[in-house]
Formats: structure tokens, C-alpha cells, sequence
């Protein structure tokens, strides 16, 4: 553990298993730059946990920067808006990163970026107004889960939730925005703090990040000012630099000393775990009714030319983004939107940006050769490093045997699939798509039923 800034807690519990990353953390000291106005954008409907939305709009139509273009009618959902001014050119199905089909929208700029006459800053006074100002703004988790923000802030008020985390820990190698977000704009985050804190009626707020980003501990720590926290409600947090820290249960452990039991979130033990730039944008909200149409990302990885954080629409393709950081200097083998551990392998640049993407990494051949992979030893290494104390050799036996009692007993859907397991493997073993192939016998036996 680095040395601890004055007035920083330390982690509560440490996390069990984890494993020590590289986290070549390049961007880190180069503000976020906007791209130019792209020529067009594709906009799908499915950029959220939950139920997809249907467009609102038809070919033709003549649209607004922040108006709504699609929406649904399901709670667990989230309005999406135009991220540009122009016409909409197209409405259809377009295959996603993943390779699903999804409704998208078309529009072509016309380069203005004129706002939509509606938006104006929402009224908010009551926790009711917050919620469904959180809803309008299309808000969804930004450090990568996609989560509609609002359906985590809609809790019963006799649910018992007294503690709001906000996760700043970024423990996934090369990405950076939410560290800048720390840097360049704290005080957005620092008072959304304390409007969520009063308006949804938390106790104790901790701002939790990790100890390789001591510029950030320095920005935030005017939280310690009393004038301004009278009760010393908020609290900055330094955990140690180890991947998984971020993931939300982790989070949790580390900050409250709590354990989210396996299937239960972390509202089932009285907290709230929020995204540090999803926290900022409400705070940008509230203040301009501006809805969610742009994001910052962090663009990085070997073949990359010029490694940038940048500001783009939500659905500009990824090919013109690369482009703006200079272009690949070398082929890349390896694309990825998101982090290393647990992002989204692609095969090719042309894909839409959407909300919960952080991060687009393309990595020469040489810094994404796979493993070979040979026996297994029984050295329990994975097990040693899942945090979640599963036994991922366990689960592989079960899964190649289609025991899916077994596998029920194990635990194997509590898996996040966060890579510790598979990264510690020194037999090379593809654990993770182990751990889906598991998930999905499972699935597919309950579908039956």
C-alpha cells in the first residue's frame, strides 16, 4: 500500500483472491478531447441491462442533440436520446458487437449540434423528482454494467439503505476516465454527493479509489472540509491497487465491511454502489437538463497510434474514432471495447459507441498472443484467485459432464466472470468461457421447466 494521504480511510475488509495487473495506465495525465462533429451516427435501441427500447422516430424525421429517439414502456429500462442534430436516414435492425440483432437509428448530422427546444434543467426536491429526473436524463451505469441508474435509486425507503458507494477504484489496466473525471471535474461529483446523499436520505457516503491515483485523493479531499460536510458524512477511501477491486460486491466488501450474499445485491445489505462519472453526469443534469448523448473513453493499446481520452456521441462508429487517434500505427490482432479483464472482444472498427462503453483498446500481435494451452496441474491458483471463492476446476468437470446439480451446488451463477481465475492459470485454461458454457446449461435446463 502506497502512503495514505491525510484524512483517507483505508479499506474496511480486504477482498479475498485478486490478482496483481499491469495497469498501464498511459492516458492517465491527458485531458479528455472532443471529437469533431461525426458525419452520422447509429444509434441502437439496446444499450442497457433490461428491456430494449423501440425507436420514437421515422426515416425523415428532422431531430434535436438530447431528444428522445427511442423509449420503453418497462421499468427496467432507460430512454435514449439523439446525440446529434440532422435527419434520420435509417431505422432498422443492425448486429451488434456481440452478435446480436438490435433496432437502431440512423441520423445524419448536419454538423449544427442543435440542441432539442425542450431541454431545460429538471425541478428537483424531492427523492420522486430525483428518480425520475435520473429516468429522463437516459442515465445508465458508465463504468461499463449499463444498469439504468434509475432503477437503482427507486428503492423502498424502508429497504434499510444507509451507505452510497461511489466506485472510482478503475481497476481494469489502461483506462482512465473516470480517474480524469476525479481531476476535471470533482466538483460535480462532490455535489451530486451530497443531493443524493439529502434527497435519498444516506448515512454515510464513501468515495472510494485506488492508491495508484494520489491526484485524484488530492482533488476530492476538499470533502474534509467541514463547512461543507458538517457531520462527516463523506468519506474518501484508498484501497489497494488489485483487480477485481472494482467490481461492485468487491466495492462493497472493501468499503463497509459488508458481504453481498451469493444472488442478493448490494441493497440487500443497506448499500448503494455508484459509477464516480455516473454520479458526475447527474450533477451536470440536474443543472442543464442535457441528457445523456455523449461519453468519454478512453482510446489505448499497442496498435494505437496516439493514445487520447476523448468525448464523443453516443453511436459514433469506431473506426472514426480510432481515426481521430491517428489511426493504427500497426495491424491489430486483438479489439476490444471496455478493459482487458472483462471487456468485449470485436472484429472489426465498425461498431457504434454506446453508453456504457469506456474504453476501446486495439492491441498488436504481439501483445495478444493467447496462451497455449496444456494440462491441468491441480495447483489452485484459479481458486485462489476467484474472488467469490468458487473452485473454477470444480466447475470445468461439471460442465464437461453436463452435471448441472452439480453445478447448482457449486454456485457457478454467483460468477461474475471477471478473469482472475483464467489470468492466474498457469495451464492456459479458457476458465471464463467455461464459466458461461456452465451458465448457459443452466439456463437452458430452467428453460425447460
Amino acid at each position: 500500500m502506497k502512503k495514505i494521504p491525510n484524512g483517507v480511510l483505508t479499506a474496511v475488509k480486504k477482498v479475498r483472491g485478486g490478482v496483481a495487473v499491469e495497469h498501464h495506465k498511459n492516458t492517465a495525465d491527458l485531458e479528455v478531447v472532443r471529437i469533431p462533429t461525426p458525419a452520422k451516427v447509429t444509434i441502437p435501441m439496446a444499450m442497457h441491462i433490461g428491456a430494449p427500447c423501440e425507436p420514437t422516430v421515422k426515416v425523415g424525421d428532422e431531430v434535436a442533440v438530447g431528444q428522445v429517439i427511442g423509449d420503453s414502456d418497462k421499468f427496467v429500462s432507460a430512454p435514449i436520446h439523439a446525440s446529434v442534430s440532422g435527419k434520420v436516414t435509417a431505422v432498422g435492425d443492425i448486429k451488434m458487437p456481440n452478435g446480436t440483432m438490435c433496432k437502431a437509428v440512423t441520423i445524419e448530422s448536419d454538423g449544427e449540434m442543435r440542441l432539442w427546444e425542450g431541454i431545460k434543467p429538471p425541478v428537483v426536491e424531492t427523492r420522486e423528482d430525483l428518480v425520475k429526473a435520473v429516468r429522463e436524463s437516459g442515465l445508465v451505469g458508465l463504468g461499463g454494467a449499463g444498469f439504468p441508474t434509475h432503477v437503482k435509486l427507486n428503492f423502498p425507503q424502508d429497504k434499510g439503505i444507509d451507505t452510497l458507494v461511489i466506485n472510482a477504484a478503475e481497476c481494469e489496466p489502461y483506462i482512465t476516465v473516470d480517474y480524469r473525471e476525479c481531476l476535471d471535474n470533482s466538483w460535480d461529483i462532490l455535489s451530486a454527493v451530497y443531493m443524493l446523499k439529502d434527497l435519498l436520505g444516506f448515512k454515510k457516503v464513501v468515495i472510494a479509489a485506488e492508491d495508484n491515483k494520489p491526484e485524484a485523493f488530492k482533488v476530492l479531499q476538499r470533502i474534509a472540509d467541514h463547512e461543507v460536510d458538517v457531520n462527516d458524512e463523506v468519506k474518501l477511501m484508498v484501497l489497494e491497487s488489485k483487480y477485481p477491486q472494482g467490481a461492485e460486491k468487491m466495492m462493497v466488501q472493501s468499503a463497509t465491511g459488508r458481504q453481498v450474499p451469493p444472488g442478493k445485491l448490494p441493497a440487500d445489505v443497506g448499500c448503494v454502489v455508484m459509477n464516480v462519472a455516473s454520479v458526475a453526469f447527474i450533477s451536470r443534469y440536474i443543472k442543464t437538463g442535457k441528457p445523456l448523448v455523449s461519453r468519454s473513453l478512453t482510446v489505448d493499446g499497442s496498435a494505437i497510434k496516439e493514445p487520447k481520452n476523448v468525448r464523443v456521441p453516443i453511436g459514433t462508429n469506431i473506426g472514426e474514432i480510432i481515426d481521430f487517434c491517428g489511426g493504427f500505427k500497426e495491424e491489430p490482432c486483438k479489439l476490444i471495447t471496455g478493459g482487458p479483464m472483462m471487456g468485449l472482444s470485436i472484429i472489426g472498427t465498425d461498431f457504434p459507441i454506446l453508453k456504457q462503453n469506456n474504453a476501446i483498446l486495439a492491441f498488436a500481435e504481439k501483445d495478444a498472443v493467447i496462451k497455449k494451452e496444456t494440462d491441468c496441474i491441480r495447483c489452485g491458483k484459479c481458486a485462489e484467485a476467484c474472488p467469490l471463492s468458487l473452485t473454477p476446476t470444480n466447475i470445468v468437470r461439471a460442465t464437461k459432464a453436463k452435471d448441472t446439480a452439480a453445478l447448482n451446488r457449486i454456485g457457478v451463477m454467483v460468477c461474475m466472470e471477471c478473469g482472475s481465475c483464467a489470468f492466474n492459470c498457469p495451464a492456459g485454461k479458457p476458465l471464463v468461457q467455461h464459466m458461461r458454457m456452465a451458465k448457459a446449461l443452466l439456463r437452458e435446463e430452467a428453460a425447460k421447466k
